[in-house]
């Protein structure tokens, strides 16, 4: 809500100070009251222009400008931030600098502050909570070494006379002061750290009441702190101290008693552990190859290879028509099979963030997650079928799936097996994807969820919180009719590729549906499921020829 709307910010007239304001003077940037707007337009200085008070607060208006006060700002100065009026020209003030109209500005800002949100809120709060969590693990640990080294310290003395307390006591007092010191450099990092989640948490605040302000001055003269709460705090480095006895010698008890190793807390920079969840590349940080090439390609023992997703960039997940799940190395070599739980084929796959294998079992309506040699249901569906599967920069599974009647589609959100979120329908009602028919899907680095709707004929792409941004139907020269995408993948550029399998080709299309060019050489052949490597390399899974392709399509 616009808080110039809301009952603890009720509108006062600028003249008498007391009166509700029922009008504003646009040219003045004045409240009035009735009352008040007869003595304000008896100053005939300069024009005035006044409205309704409800006219002025559903709509933007242009601020006033500081330096010249009957006048109204309608730019804004990219180099020095800030609005200025056409008088501002003439000054020379902003003489070469570049100048955006101020509502362009406007909405620029509130893009920065929708992202930053999303950022602090999605991604770098957890990571500060979790080091919080950390700490409590640390402090515990330091609790138990205490303990264990008081007990161990005790036994040992025991086996001594009672003249050797003195030098008992003095040990102790040792681990007192580095236990004092343990404890507060833990603290003091908790603090620090705490510190900053409520500053987070502030700022979260603050930023959704920029969200839905109109106030254009308060908007223009806001300074993203992403960059500084994206890098996390340095991490504490502690080796624990430990207790060496010695067997005791009474000629020698003072040198023999043992001793006890020093305290060591050291800080250990992280770096920005937290990836820009909203970053846009630019299409010329990395150009694409005029002719994309094969760099190498494997056999498998599958029949029909459907599937394939990269464990590392030298290890490659695949499946296909039948129960197993295979690991390959880019030698071609098998270096892991795991059959399905219920022995029916898996529908897709998806390597998690921490390398798991993620799998999705049409016949049984279950989501599955492989770990070393064994196997778990994380979700059991009723009432839906999965198909694709995709792990998501936040940990999150994204599933797409239909209704046992085929009647319905949509793409599920879920963390660990808790739904979030469900997506179905359009602003208008209809639904976003048809039903029937294979939906994989990935999740783009903005943020966006990309399906390759095999019936549709498209590339269905809504935002992170649901809402249709476009369908991709392929190039305009391209006949609707004769576009199948199938596999689906995104890369580090935003970029969008699928694969046409009728055409032995792949689409790249970039974050906002715009056709960038074909991958139609390296002789691909029914091309299937796809995935890229941390290089932006691609692997092509094909189908009937049950290869996989690694393609070079970036310079």
């Amino acid at each position: 809500m616009d808080p110039r709307h809301s009952a603890q910010d009720v509108l006062r007239c600028t003249l008498c100070k007391t009166e509700l304001a029922l009008m504003h003077c646009n040219i003045c940037h004045t409240h009035l009251c009735k009352d008040c707007v007869v003595i304000h337009f008896s100053d005939k200085s300069q024009a005035h222009n006044v409205v309704p008070i409800e006219q002025f607060l559903s709509t933007l208006s242009y601020p006033k400008c500081p330096n010249h006060p009957t006048k109204q700002c309608e730019l804004h100065c990219k180099q020095c931030d800030v609005p200025f009026c056409t008088s501002c020209i003439s000054s020379g003030q902003h003489l070469g600098h570049k100048a955006i109209d101020i509502f362009e500005d406007f909405d620029a800002k509130k893009e920065v502050l929708k992202k930053d949100l999303q950022e602090i809120e999605n991604s770098i709060l957890t990571k500060y909570e979790e080091a919080s969590s950390h700490i409590q693990i640390q402090k515990a640990d330091q609790r138990k070494n205490s303990q264990k080294l008081t007990a161990e310290l005790k036994k040992h003395g025991e086996a001594l006379h009672k003249e050797i307390d003195i030098i008992i006591q003095n040990k102790q007092a040792e681990i007192d002061v580095m236990d004092s010191k343990h404890k507060a450099a833990l603290d003091k990092q908790e603090d620090a750290i705490n510190n900053t989640i409520i500053e987070m948490k502030q700022v979260i605040q603050d930023l959704k009441s920029l969200l839905d302000t109109r106030n254009v001055i308060l908007v223009s003269k806001y300074q993203s702190r992403i960059e500084e709460f994206r890098k996390m705090p340095n991490k504490l480095k502690i080796s624990l101290p430990t207790f060496q006895p010695v067997k005791v010698n009474r000629e020698q008890i003072m040198k023999q008693f043992g001793s006890i190793s020093s305290l060591s807390i050291e800080t250990e920079e992280q770096g920005y552990t937290v990836p820009s969840l909203g970053a846009k590349s630019s299409p010329s940080d990395r150009p694409l190859l005029d002719v994309p090439q094969l760099i190498t390609e494997l056999s498998t023992s599958y029949n029909y290879l459907c599937g394939v997703s990269c464990l590392s960039d030298e290890e490659i997940w695949t499946r296909g028509a039948d129960k197993n799940l295979k690991l390959y190395n880019l030698k071609g070599e098998l270096v892991k099979s795991v059959q399905t739980k219920s022995g029916n084929k898996p529908e897709d796959i998806a390597v998690t963030r921490s390398g798991g294998l993620v799998y999705t079992d049409y016949s049984d309506s279950s989501i599955n997650l492989v770990s070393g040699t064994q196997i778990q249901t994380l979700i059991t569906l009723q009432g839906w079928k999965p198909f694709g599967v995709c792990s998501t920069l936040s940990g999150d599974l994204l599933i797409s799936m239909d209704s046992d009647d085929n009647k319905q589609s949509k793409v599920v959100r879920y963390s660990g097996s808790t739904e979030k979120q469900s997506i179905l329908w359009d602003d208008k009602g209809k639904p976003i994807y048809t039903s029937g028919k294979i939906k994989y899907l990935s999740e783009n680095r903005n943020l966006d969820i990309c399906v390759a709707d095999c019936r549709a004929g498209a590339v269905v792409v809504v935002s992170a919180a649901g809402k249709l941004r476009f369908r991709y139907t392929g190039p305009p020269s391209t006949p609707r009719k004769s576009f199948d995408p199938v596999g689906i993948t995104t890369d580090s550029q935003a970029n969008i590729l699928t694969s046409d399998y009728y055409n032995h080709s792949i689409h790249i299309i970039d974050q906002d549906g715009h056709f960038l060019r074909y991958i139609h050489n390296c002789g691909l052949q029914h091309p299937w499921g796809l995935c890229v490597d941390s290089r932006d390399n691609l692997f092509v899974a094909e189908y009937i020829a049950h290869k996989v392709k690694k393609i070079q399509y970036y310079q």
